[in-house]
């Protein structure tokens, strides 16, 4: 699964800046993902959203979204489920 991830990623992702993959034996994965900005996340989920029943299938699944998004990717989040936003409070 994480290989046909990393796949649509590098052929269909335009503003994917990081796609990471670590795991620590074969339970879990983080992956770490970086991208240009809000229009980038919302492609990178539509170019895996087929995949998205079968990565939540094979355990718990939940993210956490740094940054400051655009109102439509904030309203994509909106309804709660495994991600929990997080805004800037301090920079250097």
């Amino acid at each position: 699964m994480s290989g046909q991830c990393m796949e649509i990623v590098r052929t269909q992702d335009t503003g994917t800046l990081q796609y990471d993959s670590y795991f620590n034996d074969e339970t879990e994965c983080i992956v770490i993902e970086r991208f240009r900005d809000s229009d980038a996340l919302i492609q990178h989920g539509e170019n895996l959203a087929h995949l998205m029943d079968a990565i939540t299938a094979t355990g718990e699944v939940f993210g956490e979204l740094l940054g400051e998004p655009s109102s439509e990717l904030r309203a994509r989040f909106a309804g709660g489920g495994p991600v929990q936003l997080c805004t800037p409070w301090s920079r250097m």
